[in-house]
């Protein structure tokens, strides 16, 4: 839907605040507190909180009444890797990431080339089969998995790759995740943005980067709050915008000097960073 009505939702990535060592449901209490409508828990998380004998019940309704829509999930089960058993194993493990997911009212997860990163050369014929089946798993739990690039991968490292494996599977709700770190580091560049609809991307993973160091030695924990960088902010939010549909903007960071600070501080300094940027674009 190219050229419709264009919104954009604010999502807290938890990743953001994990060097504060928070519970999921005090990240949740948090994220309300500071204004964000959406959050992208990790699966890990989810987990931990039900192996300590929470009630993922009672993890829904804590989403659900501090106003914040779990769009997106984080996770790991190795989809593409492997021959096909162990690519067998790996869609067992996804379907139980599912249905964890969905369990606390989840509607998406990431699918990363988790276990493909040093693999360079793979057929993206069959990583198009293998995400086919793990869209078909996401019909069967409701929870959707998007085709997540990593820009340090040999596989699904730019944004081309992804592009090519959603269409390829032939699915409707073949989705890509983007992240505007990842987009840098695999040297994707932002201006295929524009041949996506907007219904196909659904999460962004927002944040920003400096000059130094280059992007060859970039990494993760180098991501800073959305519009202190030199990424072009203002641009990658006018491509959404007119792509159409709807995007959350998840502010995900591995900033480590971030996690020294008090958590709703990052919080609040994170989302009117977000709220600034999106004002000044559109």
């Amino acid at each position: 839907m190219k050229n419709g009505k264009r919104a954009f939702v604010y999502c807290l990535n938890t990743s953001t605040i994990r060097g504060q060592k928070l519970t999921l449901p005090e990240e949740i209490d948090l994220a309300a507190k500071a204004g964000y409508t959406a959050m992208e828990p990790w699966v890990g998380e989810i987990q931990a909180y039900a192996k300590g004998g929470g009630d993922l019940k009672d993890l829904k309704k804590r989403f659900s009444d501090g106003g914040i829509a779990v769009v997106d999930a984080i996770g790991f089960a190795p989809w593409l890797m492997g021959d096909d058993a162990v690519h067998k194993k790996g869609l067992e493990s996804m379907k139980r990431d599912m249905e964890l997911v969905a369990a606390v009212g989840g509607v998406r997860i990431a699918a990363p080339p988790m276990g493909a990163t040093e693999l360079a050369n793979f057929d993206l014929k069959l990583a198009a089969e293998r995400y086919r089946h793990v869209l078909e798993l996401g019909e069967q739990t409701g929870v959707m998995p998007m085709l997540e690039v990593w820009g340090h991968s040999k596989t699904l490292g730019t944004l081309a790759e992804a592009a090519y494996v959603a269409v390829a599977a032939k699915h409707p709700k073949a989705a890509i995740l983007t992240d505007v770190y990842h987009l840098y580091k695999g040297n994707s560049g932002y201006d295929g943005l524009h041949l996506l609809d907007g219904e196909a991307l659904p999460v962004m993973h927002f944040n920003d980067y400096p000059a130094e160091p280059p992007r060859e030695k970039i990494k993760d924990e180098h991501r800073i709050y959305p519009g202190d960088g030199i990424a072009p902010i203002t641009t990658i939010l006018q491509t959404l915008k007119a792509n159409g549909g709807t995007t959350a903007l998840s502010l995900e960071l591995f900033n480590k000097d971030y996690w020294k600070l008090d958590a709703l501080e990052v919080l609040q300094t994170g989302i009117a960073k977000m709220k600034a940027a999106v004002a000044k674009a559109v």
